[in-house]
């Protein structure tokens, strides 16, 4: 298997144990996104990370994005060689609104009706899960990993997790992830006035987006 990719057919051919799922726009994939799953998959002890871009995230249907091609090949670049990451494909070729509920059913026909599924996701999203299509699927299936900052939301974080776990029985795991405060948003609007953000961006991910012409008006 080539290192930080995986097409879905070498994903279905070698199970893990236990596999971090960080779905995500990725527009474009920045520093917070590696470091994330880089404390995932050492503090909860993964045997690997799948990326998976997002054709269109229903949460944000009304935002124009980059390529699918082009997030897709700026992830290449950024896992590349790093141990423990791959991509999945998996909902660049469904196209169509990306569903977590249904990337999550895949990835476990893909991986083995045993296989121990963890989603990554920050506070924010995690809080929003409740509203997301097929929930209560999703938290009684699978489990969680969740990336906070220090006294971020914690008492809503703490009423929520406790409330889903009561209901639901849902594993759901805390990370004392690495703090950094990046937002894909952030670097697009700096880009865009040619700020460089090598600061905020893998450096092999800036030099796609300049050869490319990538957020520039």
């Amino acid at each position: 298997m080539e290192k930080g990719r995986a097409t879905d057919k070498v994903v279905a051919e070698t199970v893990s144990e236990k596999t971090g799922i960080l779905g995500g726009t990725f527009d474009p994939v920045h520093l917070g996104h590696i470091s994330l799953a880089q404390d995932a998959l050492e503090q909860i002890g993964l045997d690997r990370v799948i990326f998976i871009p997002a054709a269109q995230q229903p949460f944000k249907l009304d935002r124009k994005t980059a390529s699918g091609e082009h997030r897709l090949e700026m992830l290449k670049l950024a896992v590349k060689d790093r141990r423990g990451f791959e991509i999945s494909e998996y909902e660049l070729q469904e196209k169509g609104i990306s569903y977590t509920y249904l990337t999550m059913r895949a990835m476990r026909r893909l991986l083995g009706k045993d296989a121990r599924l963890y989603f990554i996701t920050g506070t924010d999203s995690f809080l929003k899960i409740e509203k997301w299509k097929n929930s209560s699927e999703l938290l009684r299936e699978f489990s969680y990993i969740i990336g906070t900052r220090p006294g971020y939301r914690q008492e809503e974080l703490d009423e929520c997790v406790s409330r889903i776990r009561d209901i639901y029985n849902t594993e759901i795991l805390f990370l004392n992830n690495t703090q950094l405060d990046i937002s894909s948003t952030e670097i697009r609007e700096r880009l865009e006035r040619g700020i460089p953000s090598g600061d905020l961006i893998p450096a092999e991910v800036e030099r796609y987006i300049t050869e490319h012409g990538l957020y520039r008006n």
